[in-house]
């Protein structure tokens, strides 16, 4: 073994210090300032003059050391020789190194606050565990809710929304992307960042997730193949929560979580034993798609009711506000709004839906109100308003369909929600599908991720097909047009959304360029993982759904309104209450008609009026107008539809 050299070894000890921190690197600065100081003074203390004792010259190197102003007192050479030598000394160990440590510790600690490492000291605020493309449209559904944001604050006896946001890495940059989110703005400023992944126990701590009203934790982005999905990301921080609650002998908060494998749910309850809602993510957007390509333009429905802006929205009231009204005579003091049903409390727990009950239901203080409005406020009694008219709705009769041909859909594209949109399709059983799924990935891995899924790929007609539709050979090969629905899927293999996006909608272009080739189109449903993109194909022809949108609406409105999960459910789900379209002459209407009439004719069968889809779209490119005002009059034209509530 080689010998170590002093040098060597003393660099090292020195080394260690300085790497402790800025309270050691200053002991070390203070060890030199004091040896050079000793030094200094033991050079003049032989020349006498001024300096009674050894002590005396070292403090007078010292002076010479901290302050240059006394270079000009020195008498003789070698004093001078000595004094200056300090002086410049002075300028590098003393001010030049002691600022510089002083900086360096500040800027350090100023980074430290921003990256949101400290606790915060909060009560009844709201958590979102994670960081991801639903978070700036979480924040801003969160932020938008006013009248029920009001409601959730008086009932956890807080006054002001105080938002607790755990990044992976907090910065500006999040603040920034904030800001730039439609209905935050300036708000951002309003949410703390705090740094920390949601699987991290002392992360939790850091959001105080045991003192939140609500705790939303939605699913994370993982790569295809990763052994850590987001699922069981979700799983071990519900376990983190319960850990904590129980060391800590403190209450669990309401949770609402989004999981991506709907058959994780027993696994969620048994890992978090208190409040817990859990969201569906893949299964949510599967079963919009699938009841899309059902019921053609429904896109531009669900795009109002579930995400932010103007429009209408559901709302769920509870049975306090109308205890011992009927349905009828609650919707003659709801001018506003359309009542759209009930929810009953369950012998089990959880609620029995009961939208479009008969008119002369009873409503107790144990239900809830399911109503239609564009405001929160509509919701509630209007004194000053004219109260309407009564109309009698007898209970909703499912419809009898005919015998379906076989609807046949191209699918292009693959992600991970791929086998639970083929589920989807197969849970229709009156329906025929053929479903064609195509993808550049190799097939054998969609097949393993098929079959591990549990698809049933003959009860669809599905096939699995190998070609790129980015190649316009391969997608002319596949005739697009010979199909009754395409649907393009924003991939989850691609390194960010923006580019998953661009290849989804330079696909699209592509699509339609084949397509204004054939005298037949079918329906074109695109989906999008950016919400930022959401204006670039403004005005074509395709169904544009945004995921991350729509369910970071579904998070929020969920974590204030627990009961809205299963009103959703009810809605986009096979079997009970559906939302169709209707041709008007399938009713009585006369030739002029305003939306009271129309709610009116279409109560008589059992069937409650939302609204109107008019074939050519208004000057903002909506086609849709749901809740209008009663007396608005309808001017129904040629291809418009009427927009109603029915039993499947």
């Amino acid at each position: 073994m080689l010998p170590f050299r002093v040098v060597d070894r003393v660099k090292f000890i020195v080394e260690r210090q300085l790497v402790k921190g800025a309270g050691f690197q200053l002991l070390v600065v203070g060890i030199f300032i004091g040896l050079i100081s000793l030094i200094g003074g033991l050079l003049v203390v032989p020349q006498g003059g001024e300096f009674d004792d050894p002590g005396s010259a070292v403090w007078w190197a010292f002076l010479r050391l901290t302050d240059p102003g006394y270079l000009g007192d020195d008498i003789g050479v070698w004093q001078r020789i000595v004094s200056t030598a300090l002086t410049i000394l002075g300028y590098v160990v003393f001010m030049g190194t002691l600022v510089a440590i002083l900086t360096r510790w500040l800027i350090a600690k100023m980074e430290e606050l921003e990256r949101g490492l400290t606790p915060v000291t909060l009560k009844n605020h709201v958590v979102v565990l994670g960081w991801t493309a639903q978070t700036p449209p979480l924040v801003s559904e969160l932020f938008g809710a006013s009248g029920r944001m009001q409601r959730f604050l008086e009932k956890h006896a807080t006054q002001k929304l105080r938002l607790v946001v755990l990044a992976e890495e907090a910065s500006a940059a999040q603040l920034h992307e904030l800001q730039n989110e439609p209905g935050v703005g300036r708000r951002a400023r309003e949410v703390i960042l705090r740094s920390g992944s949601a699987i991290q126990p002392d992360a939790l701590h850091r959001v105080a997730c045991l003192d939140a009203a609500a705790v939303i934790v939605p699913s994370q982005t993982h790569h295809a193949g990763s052994l850590v999905t987001s699922d069981i990301e979700t799983v071990k921080a519900l376990l983190s929560i319960a850990a904590q609650a129980r060391h800590l002998s403190a209450p669990l908060p309401y949770v609402v979580a989004e999981i991506q494998d709907m058959r994780k749910l027993s696994v969620i309850e048994r890992a978090y034993p208190g409040a817990v809602e859990v969201v569906a993510g893949d299964a949510t957007i599967s079963r919009l798609m699938v009841q899309n390509v059902l019921h053609p333009n429904l896109s531009e429905v669900y795009n109002e009711l579930l995400t932010a802006g103007e429009g209408s929205e559901i709302f769920v009231r509870g049975g306090e506000t109308a205890e011992g009204l009927t349905l009828s005579e609650l919707a003659t003091q709801r001018p506003h709004a359309v009542v759209l049903g009930l929810l009953h409390p369950a012998e089990c727990g959880g609620w029995k839906v009961n939208l479009l009950a008969s008119s002369d239901t009873l409503i107790r203080n144990e239900d809830r109100v399911v109503l239609l409005a564009s405001d929160y406020q509509h919701t509630s009694a209007d004194p000053k308003a004219q109260p309407l008219a009564s109309i009698k709705r007898t209970s909703a009769q499912a419809v009898e369909r005919p015998e379906s041909n076989t609807h046949r859909v191209l699918v292009l594209g693959w992600n991970r929600r791929v086998p639970s949109l083929s589920t989807e399709f197969g849970s229709y059983n009156g329906r025929h599908f053929q479903l064609d799924m195509v993808s550049s990935i190799p097939l054998e891995e969609r097949q393993w991720e098929i079959a591990r899924y549990g698809v049933d790929l003959g009860k669809i007609n599905g096939r699995l097909l190998e070609a790129d539709y980015m190649v316009e050979e391969d997608l002319r090969n596949l005739d697009p047009a010979s199909y009754d629905t395409v649907m393009l899927l924003s991939s989850d293999r691609i390194g960010s959304d923006e580019e998953a996006d661009a290849r989804a909608m330079v696909g699209y272009l592509q699509l339609e360029d084949i397509l204004a080739q054939s005298p037949r189109r079918p329906q074109v449903i695109l989906e999008l993982s950016d919400p930022d993109n959401r204006h670039l194909l403004y005005g074509h022809q395709s169904e544009m759904l945004i995921s991350p949108m729509i369910l970071s609406h579904v998070l929020a409105q969920v974590a204030l309104r627990r009961e809205f999960r299963v009103v959703l459910d009810e809605l986009f789900t096979v079997g009970g209450a559906e939302i169709q379209f209707r041709d008007p002459h399938d009713y009585p209407l006369p030739a002029s008609a305003d939306f009271k009439l129309l709610e009116k004719i279409v109560a008589e069968r059992g069937e409650i009026a939302l609204g109107v889809f008019r074939t050519n779209a208004d000057e903002r490119g909506r086609h849709l107008m749901l809740n209008p005002p009663r007396d608005h009059y309808l001017e129904l034209q040629s291809g418009d539809q009427l927009v109603v509530l029915s039993a499947s």
